[in-house]
């Protein structure tokens, strides 16, 4: 307790915050990578004239509450009120397309990455750069508004993402981590960098269109790991906490998005080292030894924190079928007069998914809420189908929704594993969907047939990798690699978990899948349905 005091006092702490779908988080660790405090803000995408987006005022109501929480928890726990910070880093959802002209005024509403709303230009420039452009990348965004005729495209003097958003807000600089903005545009990891030949290549694309702006005059400036990225300003200070009390100068690592805060917070930095994060989205992704032979539109690429080379299969939807039949059951519960936590139905869930048939008993779910490019659908229709004959009971109900959520992920995977034989040694999990121990982590092991690792941070996820970030700013050593910090200083005594592929539940997720693959065609069809 009076080695943590004096840590807030002099400011030896490491702030991260992290805007994931569903929740805002902030996260204030101790130099020994000790969670000192956190807050929180739920909030949730909207659908506004067939976008999802969320809006700008919400995005700083939520930085201020999360943090307000935080500074809360400090203040009751230790008696101390939070002035000094030793270092600060912004993390967020990848991709989407956030436009400002130059008054710093938003020209569109936000698009988040859950829009499918830019296949033709995704494929454009797939085709174009011979490089996997995903519909969810702001440059997909970009050439679609283009293609669209849109007015405001002429007007755009800053493009960047909802972490390179924030971050600019605080500090004032318009730059984004070489992992965030892998996502933007694709990445040169020879010289971490935007791919100056794609650069080119975009530009005379659009030379006709006599835009006042080239790419890169709209692209925030790429930095990598352990680089400075700005110092917090007196209106930055403000803004995070409007009591004044937090003193400005604090030093920021680059802004990064949830892929590379995830890879940091599970040491999956090297080559052949993996993770997968599972959330609202769900997504592995693989440091890989070499290049791939082929380009995959299943298969993203982007990079570490530090520039190497990661093969990601990314699918939209995941946990929010879960969570809404959470949401069912309390209301069931509450209806006969019975409250119950929602965390314990979570973990009820999850136990009695284990406890059911293989299969799931001939039940098959589709988490669909948004369109899933993986498996070639446009949009999303939640749904679930069941033979006469099928064993409907909550156990299996229960095995099938997990089941659900990474389906399209496993078909992602076998292009990486049966195409381009990648050498996966286990997979570190982090993210809401291992919360309740051990559930879906054995479930997973035996769906991907790869053994899943969980730490015990695997719950703070990004929040807490992005503050791993900041402190890897202020303490390295000199010439010490993100990789190096990450094994030596950070996990050398982590508490790991690992759930090894079971032979039965493997058979049966095979099962599931067959079934789940022949109702694709039905779950398109259901998109009529509005």
């Amino acid at each position: 307790m009076d080695n943590i005091k004096q840590q807030l006092k002099n400011g030896n702490t490491s702030l991260g915050v992290e805007f994931g779908s569903t929740r805002i988080k902030a996260v204030l660790l101790a130099d020994t990578g000790e969670l000192i405090a956190a807050g929180n803000f739920d909030w949730e995408n909207d659908l506004v004239d067939g976008i999802w987006t969320y809006p700008l005022d919400k995005v700083i109501r939520g930085l201020q509450t999360a943090y307000a929480a935080l500074k809360a928890a400090v203040a009751a726990d230790y008696g101390v009120v939070l002035s000094r910070i030793g270092s600060i880093g912004i993390s967020a959802m990848m991709h989407g397309y956030l436009a400002f002209d130059a008054a710093g005024g938003l020209l569109v509403p936000f698009r988040t990455w859950r829009n499918t709303i830019t296949g033709p230009a995704a494929e454009k420039l797939t085709t174009e750069f011979h490089f996997n452009i995903p519909q969810r990348w702001s440059i997909a965004h970009l050439e679609q508004a283009i293609m669209n005729g849109e007015s405001h495209v002429k007007d755009i003097a800053f493009l960047t993402t909802l972490s390179g958003y924030i971050h600019y807000l605080l500090t004032g600089k318009k730059v984004l981590g070489v992992g965030d903005a892998s996502g933007m545009f694709p990445i040169d990891s020879a010289e971490n960098d935007y791919c100056e030949a794609m650069v080119r290549k975009f530009d005379a694309m659009h030379a006709s269109d006599r835009f006042p702006w080239k790419l890169r005059d709209i692209l925030p400036m790429v930095l990598s790991a352990g680089q400075n990225a700005g110092f917090l300003t007196p209106e930055g200070a403000k803004l995070l906490d409007p009591d004044c009390d937090l003193l400005p100068g604090i030093p920021f690592c680059p802004p990064e998005g949830d892929a590379g805060t995830g890879m940091t917070a599970t040491n999956s930095i090297l080559p052949k080292t993996g993770n997968v994060s599972a959330g609202t989205s769900v997504f592995a992704m693989l440091v890989l030894e070499k290049p791939l032979s082929n380009v995959y539109t299943e298969i993203d690429m982007v990079t570490t924190p530090d520039g190497m080379p990661v093969a990601m299969v990314h699918c939209n939807n995941c946990t929010s079928d879960i969570d809404a039949y959470v949401k069912l059951f309390a209301q069931t519960l509450e209806s006969f007069g019975v409250s119950v936590k929602k965390s314990e139905i979570y973990d009820k869930l999850y136990e009695k998914a284990l406890c059911a048939e293989k299969d799931a008993g001939g039940i098959v779910t589709y988490n669909l809420f948004s369109g899933e490019p993986v498996l070639e659908l446009a949009e999303g229709r939640p749904m679930m189908i069941r033979t006469p004959k099928a064993n409907f009971s909550f156990e299996n109900l229960c095995r099938s929704l997990v089941y659900s959520s990474f389906a399209a992920l496993k078909i992602g995977m076998e292009i990486l594993t049966d195409k381009e034989h990648v050498s996966i040694e286990k997979l570190l999990g982090h993210g809401g969907l291992f919360k309740t121990e051990g559930a879906a982590q054995k479930l997973m092991a035996s769906a991907l047939n790869v053994p899943v690792a969980v730490m015990a941070s695997a719950a703070e996820g990004g929040a807490w990798g992005i503050a791993i970030l900041a402190q890897y700013l202020r303490k390295k050593e000199n010439n010490e690699t993100l990789a190096g910090y990450l094994q030596n200083k950070v996990f050398a005594d982590a508490n790991i978990r690992i759930a090894m592929p079971d032979t039965e539940s493997r058979a049966g997720f095979g099962k599931y899948l067959d079934r789940y693959m022949n109702g694709l065609k039905a779950a398109d069809e259901a998109c009529r349905i509005q």
